[in-house]
């Protein structure tokens, strides 16, 4: 017999089952060399002995910066011939938040995939930043019901924070990344050859969400991260690889022990700083770009924390210190604009978040460094007086 509420409602069944997720996080360089075998090893993990049919989509950010790549891509194919065979040419896909924004950009992926006649063992392998991921795992992710996807994130920001996780989103109706799934894909492969052509805003655009990880689970990577502000913000490939590799393990734990990776819950700790950064770049319409901006939102809610007595004083000033040594510039004029009454307009991202989530507002501020909290409320006097706050470090 079934517990309450459905004792009184006659006969019930009650489905249960569970499914282990798993794929490998493969961290590489020159993942298209012919002597790498990452890409072969990762197709090949359940079906050693098949040749699988490959459809590669590349961002065209990408494909400008690397114009031999496409070539690489065959090469490594036909000596690899006996595991892969690529279904067409390398697709282009407009990059950054142009793919997402684009409401044809996910029927235009349908109808390729549907006219290479990709079937649900065939695989999608997409290369670029974090919202070719997106869109591109999106559209794995529904056709046929899901075919099997493997990342090449090629960013700071995708290799450490985005490209390893398990979401994939557009955005719709000017709300970001409204429309989307929870799809793990097969594989992620992170080619550290990739970050080397990245222009100095790129490299340092991704940082900020190592920094927002540490803040919120790990004070010895925050400290780490204190002591070698001068590497990074100078691109130390060694440095930079250490970042990208620390903060990318700590998102996988969050995901993988956090208890709710498909966000059942209200909870969002991953997205410490994020309800505002989400809507400052809906109101510089993407001027700031996303690390940018969760920059801005990550010192914003330290602020408040501190504020709110929650996280000790001079903490924040700890925080903004780090962001602004890594080269972060935490204010933007649009953090004043206000709607006819007056409000804030970035306090918009307080509903938003609610309602992305359903249920209570659960926003994630710090007890402590390396120490996140979940509170369900926000007070806007206190998130005023932090953007005071910012605007006065300016």
């Amino acid at each position: 017999m079934l517990d309450t509420p459905f004792q009184r409602i006659g006969d019930v069944r009650l489905q249960s089952f569970s499914v282990t997720f798993e794929y490998p996080v493969v961290f590489t360089r020159d993942a298209f060399a012919l002597g790498n075998r990452s890409l072969i090893d990762v197709l090949s993990r359940r079906e050693p002995h098949k040749r699988h049919r490959c459809l590669i989509c590349v961002d065209q950010g990408v494909l400008t910066s690397l114009p031999d790549l496409t070539s690489q891509i065959e090469n490594y194919a036909a000596a690899h011939g006996s595991s892969m065979e690529l279904i067409g040419r390398t697709v282009p896909v407009a990059g950054g938040e142009l793919c997402k924004n684009d409401p044809n950009t996910i029927s235009r992926l349908l109808e390729l995939l549907s006219q290479r006649a990709i079937d649900r063992h065939s695989f999608t392998i997409a290369i670029g930043g974090g919202a070719v991921l997106d869109a591109v795992g999106y559209a794995s992710a529904i056709f046929h019901r899901g075919v099997r996807h493997i990342r090449f994130p090629t960013t700071v920001l995708a290799q450490d924070d985005s490209g390893v996780g398990v979401k994939n989103a557009v955005n719709q109706f000017g709300l970001k990344n409204l429309v989307g799934t929870f799809a793990a894909p097969w594989a992620i492969i992170s080619d550290s050859s990739f970050i080397d052509m990245l222009p100095p805003r790129e490299k340092q655009a991704g940082m900020s969400e190592a920094v927002k990880v540490a803040l919120i689970r790990d004070g010895r990577f925050f400290n780490w991260l204190e002591a070698h502000a001068d590497d990074l913000a100078r691109f130390s490939k060694s440095h930079l690889d250490h970042l990208i590799k620390a903060s990318a393990e700590l998102h996988m734990r969050q995901i993988r022990l956090g208890g709710d990776p498909f966000e059942m819950g209200s909870a969002r700790p991953l997205d410490f700083g994020h309800w505002s950064a989400h809507k400052l770049e809906q109101l510089t319409r993407n001027e700031v770009n996303h690390g940018e901006a969760v920059a801005i939102g990550v010192a914003l809610d330290t602020r408040y924390s501190v504020l709110s007595g929650r996280l000790a004083a001079g903490e924040d000033e700890r925080v903004a210190d780090l962001l602004e040594r890594l080269g972060f510039v935490l204010w933007h004029d649009k953090l004043r604009q206000c709607d006819s009454r007056g409000r804030p307009l970035v306090l918009k991202g307080l509903a938003d978040f609610q309602e992305h989530l359903g249920g209570e507002l659960t926003v994630t501020l710090l007890a402590g460094i390396g120490r996140g909290v979940e509170v369900h409320e926000m007070d806007e006097k206190i998130v005023g007086q932090s953007i005071d706050w910012l605007e006065q470090r300016k």
